[in-house]
């Protein structure tokens, strides 16, 4: 977690990314969403801990799963949401960026969720605001909020995270995704394979304490987890792969490939899912080892985990 901007509102925190914070940090977001989590699953009256306090977001890229959750949370924690439409606001006009900022500041919001195709954006951001920034994707910085629920569903579904092995597949050089699941796996004990083919993969990626594999049977040989990415085809410039077709016979999810992992190994997707490209649609949908729904599931509760824990400072003891 960021510490408090050190405006008029020292209670208030910023999410940005993942990388920085601590196993004791992370725990206890797992913790508060892993309650929030089961207390809708018991239809339990959740308790609106953010009652009259506003919640905006806004994403200046396309979004179903994360937008929706983050509004869903904050409406269940009790906050105003309003969701703002980036193509008829003043930024379509010229309004920069940070001028926005301060205008939606003004309006004393609580928290401010933004996605933005600029690494950097959430942060910048959260330097002229006095309230909470959560990083809801930036660029191909990180997407913090994503990994946090990742790592919940793996949690419940594996009862721990640490020891795992953990292959992340697919378009790494694009993904947010991978690079705060990166982060996070490691800081809590995992150990991350990283597969995807040459063009695909950053350059120096070992740097951040991974293994690259380059044969999608060998990277996922005896992987608990097996973690699928999409290909971000709208931040592609040339070719990176010779076909769809080509990329799925190599490095797409089929029965095939996922015999090399162990036999229970988890399946996992962040989505959206182009299926027959990353992954085939009978493994996705595979109800004993595919988790992709309960990835959503969790979105919700660890995104009021966020909402909850930045907006009333709870983890301001646990750095």
């Amino acid at each position: 977690m960021n510490t408090s901007n050190g405006q008029s509102h020292p209670e208030y925190r910023h999410l940005l990314g993942i990388e920085g914070m601590t196993a004791t940090e992370i725990t206890a977001l797992l913790d508060l969403g892993d309650r929030y989590l089961q207390h809708y699953r018991d239809d339990a009256q959740i308790p609106k801990v953010l009652k009259d306090r506003t919640q905006i977001n806004l994403f200046f890229e396309d979004s179903t799963r994360t937008r929706t959750s983050f509004e869903l949370a904050g409406k269940r924690l009790g906050l105003n949401v309003i969701n703002m439409s980036v193509a008829s606001s003043s930024i379509k006009k010229g309004e920069t960026l940070i001028d926005t900022a301060m205008t939606l500041n003004a309006m004393r919001p609580s928290a401010l969720v933004v996605r933005h195709n600029a690494s950097g954006a959430a942060a910048l951001l959260s330097q002229k605001v006095s309230c909470s920034v959560i990083n809801a994707g930036d660029g191909s910085h990180e997407h913090p909020t994503q990994a946090l629920l990742d790592a919940l569903t793996i949690r419940r579904r594996k009862g721990r995270i640490e020891g795992l092995r953990v292959a992340i597949c697919g378009d790494i050089l694009h993904s947010r995704v991978a690079r705060s699941n990166i982060h996070l796996l490691n800081t809590m004990g995992s150990r991350v394979r990283l597969v995807a083919p040459p063009t695909l993969m950053p350059p120096f990626i070992e740097n951040l304490g991974v293994d690259v594999h380059h044969d999608m049977r060998e990277g996922i040989k005896d992987v608990d987890i097996v973690m699928m990415l999409r290909l971000q085809k709208e931040r592609m410039q040339g070719a990176f792969v010779p076909s769809t077709r080509e990329y799925f016979r190599y490095y797409g999810l089929d029965a095939d490939k996922l015999a090399h992992a162990k036999p229970d190994a988890l399946i996992m997707h962040p989505g959206p899912m182009n299926r027959g490209v990353e992954i085939d649609t009978v493994i996705a949908d595979d109800i004993d080892r595919s988790a992709i729904q309960e990835q959503v599931e969790a979105g919700v509760a660890i995104r009021m985990a966020c909402l909850d824990a930045l907006c009333t400072g709870s983890l301001e003891n646990t750095a």
